[in-house]
């Protein structure tokens, strides 16, 4: 279980507070592509009644496995019926997402919203792809975890993790050091290219800190997989949960929450899915969220975000074995789903968090570097 401490620095400083009423704020004179806030549109009870003009809400990259998400959409379109998700491309990554936005502006089908990997989330609003919103919980998410204009904010993480399938692999790896073991040849996945995903991303710079490195310094982390994949340990095949359950996939470094959804998912079905966050690389990543600033449903978008800085959408995060970014202030005022919290991952020890600056100069030298890497 994760200490207090670490609880703290992983997560935020409050809980989302209750809907306003309609009329909170300011009178409704703001468009919903220009509306900052739902103050902005005369309260919620006006946002709500926008998203249910436009009817639709696009979103891109959730699998419903991930962190929760097919409970996410669900309790949306029950709490809104008159707004009907399109959800595409589950699997996208990160990169994926960017790319949709670019090429899609202008066009009904473009994704209104985004989940993106941290790097990602600050590469795209300097490249003003993000409309500034702030949800009502806004003031509850500490400056370390939002963009100062609105235009992102972090929404739940974890730790990287490696997950092991006991009944295929006789002793489990419980360190980074260990997978270079002969006995786990042809056996250690990623969950996607790192130059494109997130959680890939995360675990490189995991086996850059096991190595050596820093969040200055993610070449250890190249050169980890570089020897692993050398050693014929590490195999090109991206880590799905249909890959686990085949069998394809015994050892995946990963997210912990996906992970541990794993176990859950695949009990019964002759996996037998253990997790466990390397002592040798303890590195913790958010997700954030964004409103493409060009979406073809803006009031949706927007209701979309403060459902899920809602408690309610907070704790259906925190059921798929993710950290919500409000998960301190909710436990501090008791409307935590307690029975999740019992249920997260253990980890030891508090994590720290690369600057801006660091995730800049990570993300150039994987592009420039992992493929020659690996060849």
């Amino acid at each position: 279980m994760l200490s207090a401490a670490a609880l703290a620095t992983l997560g935020a400083c409050g809980a989302a507070p209750d809907q306003p009423a309609a009329g909170d704020g300011a009178k409704g004179k703001a468009q919903p592509a220009t509306a900052a806030s739902a103050a902005d549109l005369g309260g919620m009870d006006a946002l709500v009644a926008a998203a249910e003009k436009e009817g639709r809400l696009n979103v891109i990259a959730l699998p419903p496995d991930w962190a929760n998400y097919g409970e996410m959409i669900k309790a949306f379109q029950a709490k809104y019926p008159k707004i009907k998700v399109s959800s595409e491309n589950p699997d996208a990554t990160s990169a994926d997402e960017i790319a949709a936005v670019k090429s899609r502006k202008g066009q009904t089908r473009a994704p209104d919203v985004l989940d993106l990997g941290i790097a990602f989330a600050r590469s795209g609003a300097g490249e003003n792809l993000f409309a500034p919103y702030k949800v009502t919980a806004w003031d509850k998410i500490p400056a370390s975890q939002k963009d100062a204009d609105a235009r992102w904010y972090n929404d739940y993480g974890g730790y990287v993790s490696i997950g092991c399938d006991a009944a295929r692999i006789p002793t489990c790896p419980q360190t980074f050091a260990d997978l270079l073991k002969p006995e786990y040849k042809g056996k250690v996945a990623l969950n996607g290219n790192p130059t494109k995903s997130g959680s890939a991303f995360g675990g490189v710079y995991a086996a850059a800190l096991a190595n050596k490195g820093s969040f200055a310094d993610i070449q250890p982390g190249i050169d980890f997989f570089g020897q692993l994949r050398k050693s014929g340990n590490f195999i090109p095949v991206e880590s799905t949960p249909a890959t686990v359950e085949k069998g394809e996939t015994p050892i995946s470094i990963d997210w912990d929450y996906l992970n541990a959804g794993y176990a859950e998912q695949f009990k019964g079905k002759g996996v037998d899915w253990k997790t466990v966050v390397p002592a040798d690389g303890v590195y913790a990543q958010f997700y954030s969220q964004a409103i493409n600033k060009e979406a073809p449903n803006p009031a949706a978008a927007r209701l979309w975000m403060e459902f899920l800085y809602s408690t309610e959408g907070q704790n259906i995060w925190l059921k798929g074995h993710a950290r919500p970014v409000l998960l301190p202030e909710m436990t501090q005022a008791g409307t935590v789903d307690k029975d999740a919290v019992t249920k997260l991952p253990q980890v030891q020890g508090t994590p720290s968090f690369p600057a801006s600056n660091e995730l800049d100069q990570a993300k150039a030298v994987l592009a420039e570097k992992w493929d020659k890497a690996l060849s």
